[in-house]
């Protein structure tokens, strides 16, 4: 799996995590979505790794994948910003997988 994270998600990714230890996940989240395959891709900022997290490098340092979820993903994946909408966005070559997509800082 490849993750391109463009210049302006970088730099909202760096004012959010500012002075924040922690690990950045790319968590396909099925919380209240009725079925796994109907899960919703965010980014998370949480204090620990769970087991079946996955480390890719990215141009902006690393992100972590749950194995398991990997298979809802594209292969090749860019995590956008859209300054009007003030949101972080999800896409492959072929396609929006969160056009929308939320930060959430999971750190205690």
């Amino acid at each position: 799996m490849e993750i391109t994270v463009t210049e302006k998600a970088a730099e909202k990714l760096s004012e959010r995590t500012a002075g924040k230890d922690g690990f950045l996940k790319l968590k396909y989240d099925i919380d209240g979505c009725g079925c796994v395959v109907s899960g919703v891709a965010a980014l998370w900022l949480v204090d620990e790794l769970d087991e079946d997290d996955r480390e890719i490098k990215i141009n902006a340092g690393s992100i972590y994948v749950e194995k398991s979820k990997e298979v809802f993903l594209d292969e090749t994946l860019t995590i956008g910003f859209s300054e009007k909408a003030n949101c972080f966005q999800l896409k492959s070559p072929n396609q929006y997988l969160n056009p929308r997509m939320s930060f959430f800082d999971k750190t205690k």
